[in-house]
């Protein structure tokens, strides 16, 4: 993974798991934050495949979480101070639109985790077969009527970058 993105995955991975928090105690929240940092992985590796592309989107910025909060419903956009949202402003939106696209479809998934240069499976275990435990922690962050806003903002987009990979596998 390039290192320029890391600001950008903890920021969108922390924008999923309070815009759709886990349902359960702490180890449910650490398998909900796992799905979701997996999901937001893969899209950004995939939105950005290059460390060219990496530093570019470090240097100008992905955005903020805007449009996702309001999408969202969540309440929170504005809510406290300036420096307790500040991490909000790396919030990458369609990162975010491709990770709930990648949450709520199993083939997408699948299908993007294999687009990867380094696409092992095994490494995204949870994002493209989550089991029953996963399946329940994260029964908000996977549920397709909540993120359906969301994935359907830059779906196209999604599909187009993955069409080669599919095309490729044919």
């Amino acid at each position: 993974m390039h290192a320029d993105l890391s600001p950008l995955i903890a920021a969108t991975t922390t924008w999923f798991t309070r815009a759709y928090p886990a349902v359960g105690g702490a180890m449910a929240s650490a398998l909900c934050e796992a799905q979701a940092r997996q999901a937001v992985t893969v899209a950004a590796l995939l939105r950005y495949p290059t460390p060219m592309d990496a530093s570019l989107v470090a240097m100008v910025g992905p955005g903020g979480s805007g449009t996702l909060d309001s999408l969202s419903d969540t309440g929170h956009a504005g809510a406290g101070t300036p420096q307790e949202h500040a991490w909000r402003s790396w919030v990458d939106e369609v990162v975010a639109s491709w990770a709930a696209a990648l949450l709520v479809g199993p083939d997408l998934a699948a299908a993007a985790v294999a687009g990867l240069d380094d696409g092992v499976p095994g490494v995204y275990r949870r994002l493209v077969s989550p089991d029953e435990s996963d399946r329940r922690a994260a029964a908000l962050l996977r549920h397709p009527d909540l993120l359906a806003p969301v994935a359907e903002l830059h779906a196209d987009l999604l599909r187009a970058r993955l069409r080669p990979a599919a095309s490729d596998a044919a």
